[in-house]
């Protein structure tokens, strides 16, 4: 068994007009094969002296394909989270796709099919299906490395927060979904353990049937979601006995068993909303942890936001279709 060694730098950052010190700390949480997963935790002295603090963990998005942990995109919402009393760490996951991206691996994108090994959507839908599955032991592995340190860092265990972009949003809502049903994943986690609350950007649920069921309430969810993605489905798709559910559809099913969450739908919306939410809509993620996370209050909340300038765009997609936007467009 390999050595997990930890590795450690510590980086104070003065973050301007707040007086604070954001401090960040890399740790080596896990090796898989020839992949070294580290994390990033970002805090503040400023923390310390109230208790332990409630805690994001993050995950980029990418496609499954690319990405880092500390793209400079993300900083400023960390620090915003800090600066708010959270402790967040930002997590390394394993990149299933990434030698379809690499061209070690090509897919078909619609009748002008490349050549390679996988030649039809079927063939890819496995591929996928893999991919989600190791970014899951990822997060679990994540997880439980930040609940094994939780008194040294100071972090409270009850209120751990799984947030992701994208991909990073598929695998949350994903964590979220195999801990509800009991799916095999969940051992990587301790017994009885769940996330206080998750917050997905553009993310969906995959799953080997014809439709997805919670077969216990899942913690607090706020799903984000553009109507006219071609990226992530923003209701649902099925093929081959499959499925591929997004935002509306995961909220459809959480009003049905009465799960308190916030479904924030924004009209003629692509794909940016990845990541728009991490701007635009901080407010809103504070205040969705105040009621739904530290308040425990049982709401649902449904949000439609119709922009008014924005010309109708195509929402209806197959599976070419978001083969061709993650990859045949060279993204």
């Amino acid at each position: 068994m390999k050595k997990i060694l930890c590795l450690v730098c510590l980086l104070a950052v003065a973050v301007a007009g707040s007086g604070q010190q954001i401090i960040k700390e890399t740790h080596l949480y896990g090796v898989k094969g020839s992949d070294s997963l580290y994390l990033d935790k970002y805090t503040s002295r400023a923390l310390q002296p109230g208790g332990p603090s409630p805690c994001f963990i993050f995950m980029f998005g990418g496609g499954f394909f690319t990405g880092q942990r500390d793209g400079k995109g993300y900083i400023p919402y960390f620090e915003f989270l800090v600066r708010n009393g959270y402790t967040v760490v930002s997590i390394d996951y394993r990149l299933g796709l990434k030698p379809i991206a690499t061209g070690e691996v090509q897919v078909s994108s619609g009748r002008k099919g490349l050549i390679g090994k996988i030649r039809t959507a079927k063939s890819f839908v496995g591929i996928f299906q893999n991919t989600i599955e190791i970014a899951v032991e990822d997060l679990f592995d994540a997880t439980a490395f930040v609940l094994d340190h939780v008194q040294k860092w100071g972090i409270d265990p009850a209120r751990i927060i799984a947030n992701g972009s994208s991909a990073g949003a598929i695998t949350v809502l994903q964590g979220e979904y195999s801990i509800c049903n009991g799916l095999e994943v969940a051992a990587r986690l301790p017994a009885g353990f769940n996330y206080a609350g998750v917050v997905s950007f553009a993310g969906a649920v995959f799953a080997d049937s014809r439709d997805i069921a919670f077969n216990t309430v899942p913690c607090p969810m706020m799903l984000f979601h553009g109507d006219a993605d071609s990226n992530v489905p923003y209701d649902k798709i099925r093929k081959f006995g499959m499925g591929f559910f997004g935002s509306k559809h995961i909220a459809a099913k959480l009003t049905a068993i009465k799960a308190p969450h916030v479904f924030y739908s924004v009209e003629n919306a692509d794909h940016r909303i990845a990541a728009s939410p991490m701007t635009d809509n901080r407010e809103d993620i504070l205040s969705f942890l105040e009621k739904f996370v530290h308040g425990g209050e049982r709401l649902i909340i449904d949000t439609d936001v119709d922009q008014l300038d924005v010309a109708g765009r195509k929402k209806k997609f197959k599976i070419a279709d978001y083969i061709r936007s993650n990859f045949g467009g060279g993204q």
